[in-house]
């Protein structure tokens, strides 16, 4: 990198802390800090929802399988979250609006004391956030590694810087700054994308290279599916990211509990379904050319940083790293903020045993010390990524593993369909999950190595969620829960419509 890349990149970085810093007037107490005051536009929850479910993890891990399985990553990443919002926007998304609206929640598992009890609240929140630590962990490792191609810079610095910028605007200016920031960002890998999708255009031959190029890359690579990820690993992601994007992670809920009605969070959703539809075709083209512009390469998650500095002059190699840099710091920015509001709102109050409730501005004093601490928790485990099977490790086989069984009593939970599966029901699902998930990655790991490759994952990622579901929906059949004040929740938020305010507030003091 030359002194003009640092000169956009130092810019980049200074815009964000800017933009933290202004977001900070906005903020006056926790409500606005976690959930904006449930006023978020619909399109910058959209802009923002997108930006914040992917990381610079799929310019290194995914660049990889692009580099080496081709066309596939779009199929069961990009379309699988597609489909899986388009779903998910006449499903469940307006019903977490809903939930503010007629409980006053800032955090995602606010609810789950009046859907369920406080027990299995709490297990879900302490549960997640120990995951959560692992998964941002991971994308400050795949920033590092492309800082660390792009720069020299060693791992642990770049860790530390990105996690740095991010610790600082997170801290100061919650979801307001996290989302003005996304926006920002989203602008920036916009035009960064765009420049790189040019180049190559212009490298391979012109805009017919679009079709052309697929025979002159590796056999396979111009597959819907290709080696391991066949039809059954899609299948099994498709359902995965059903559950994560929408709401099953957390920080991605956090953007539909900001929109003011559920029909505005319905809109944000189909936003960022068109987002993952189209702009990942845009993203991934220069991935699928590097097999014809950089063969042989040794280690092919470095395709894209390499590619990069093969063809960008000087300045825009700096704007394509500030645009990769720009979805890890939305994605753990966000990760964050939600994160700090399960802390705030579902943690501490069940162990605070004092009888004067936490005002407003303890809160909010809570919140940021949240962020900030979630967030330096992250980049020690980032610095001990080796010990938990790098960065695809992290993503795919632990946190594609467990989001499941921790997002199946959330997002069922919301559903009348689902409404006799109670606390029973809820607790054995997520225990059962997890000891699948066990079983399948440490116990019985060699028998299962022994499998097809695409049956590996699907064992290892697809079995905890899917005998989570089956548990859950189960044991509501054989030991159905009736609780008055939880069939009532689930039939409120079940349109958008008024509910007198003492209807059900009361019960969330």
């Amino acid at each position: 990198m030359g002194v003009l890349d640092w000169l956009v990149l130092g810019g980049y970085f200074f815009v964000m802390v800017a933009i933290g810093l202004w977001a900070k007037s906005r903020i006056h107490d926790s409500s606005d800090f976690f959930v904006a005051g449930g006023k978020m536009p619909w399109w910058l929850s959209g802009i923002s929802h997108h930006m914040s479910g992917y990381s610079a993890a799929v310019f290194v891990g995914y660049a990889a399988i692009a580099y080496d399985q081709g066309f596939v990553l779009y199929v069961w990443w990009a379309f699988g979250i597609t489909f899986a919002m388009l779903v998910g926007a006449f499903v469940f998304v307006p019903r977490w609006p809903r939930l503010r609206q007629r409980l006053g929640i800032i955090s995602p598992l606010e609810y789950l004391k009046i859907r369920y009890n406080l027990p299995t609240q709490q297990l879900l929140a302490w549960s997640g956030t120990a995951l959560k630590v692992f998964d941002v962990g991971a994308k400050w490792v795949a920033t590092a590694i492309l800082l660390n191609v792009f720069a020299g810079v060693s791992l642990p610095v770049g860790i530390l810087l990105t996690g740095g910028i991010t610790l600082v605007y997170s801290t100061i200016g919650g979801l307001w700054a996290d989302a003005l920031t996304d926006f920002g960002q989203f602008v920036i890998q916009l035009i960064a994308g765009i420049v790189m999708f040019v180049s190559v255009l212009a490298t391979l031959g012109g805009v017919s290279s679009i079709w052309t190029m697929w025979d002159d890359l590796p056999e396979g690579n111009a597959s819907f599916f290709n080696g391991q990820y066949t039809v059954l690993f899609v299948m099994v992601y498709l359902l995965i990211n059903t559950m994560s994007y929408n709401g099953g992670t957390w920080n991605l809920a956090q953007r539909f509990i900001a929109s003011p009605t559920g029909s505005t969070a319905r809109r944000a959703a189909l936003l960022s379904a068109g987002l993952y539809l189209f702009w990942p075709l845009v993203m991934f083209f220069p991935m699928w050319a590097a097999p014809i512009i950089l063969p042989g390469l040794e280690d092919t998650s470095q395709a894209y940083a390499l590619i990069t500095q093969e063809l960008l002059p000087a300045g825009l190699v700096g704007l394509v790293l500030a645009g990769i840099f720009s979805h890890t710091m939305a994605m753990t920015g966000s990760d964050a903020n939600a994160i700090s509001a399960v802390v705030t709102r579902d943690i501490i109050p069940a162990i605070w045993r004092r009888e004067k409730p936490i005002d407003t501005r303890t809160e909010l004093t809570i919140g940021r010390i949240s962020v900030f601490s979630f967030i330096a928790l992250s980049m020690v485990i980032a610095l001990s990524a080796d010990s938990f099977g790098g960065v695809l490790g992290l993503i795919i086989l632990w946190f594609g593993g467990l989001v499941g069984p921790i997002a199946i009593p959330m997002l069922l939970g919301l559903l009348p369909t689902f409404r006799r599966c109670g606390p029973i029901a809820a607790i054995t699902s997520w225990a059962a999950g997890l000891l699948v998930f066990v079983l399948t990655r440490y116990v019985f790991v060699g028998q299962i190595e022994q499998l097809a490759p695409d049956q590996v994952t699907a064992v290892q990622v697809g079995g905890p969620v899917v005998v989570s579901i089956i548990v859950f929906v189960l044991l509501g059949k054989v030991f159905p829960w009736h609780d008055a004040a939880s069939d009532e929740l689930i039939d409120a938020i079940s349109a958008d419509r008024e509910v007198p305010a003492d209807s059900i507030d009361a019960r969330t003091t």
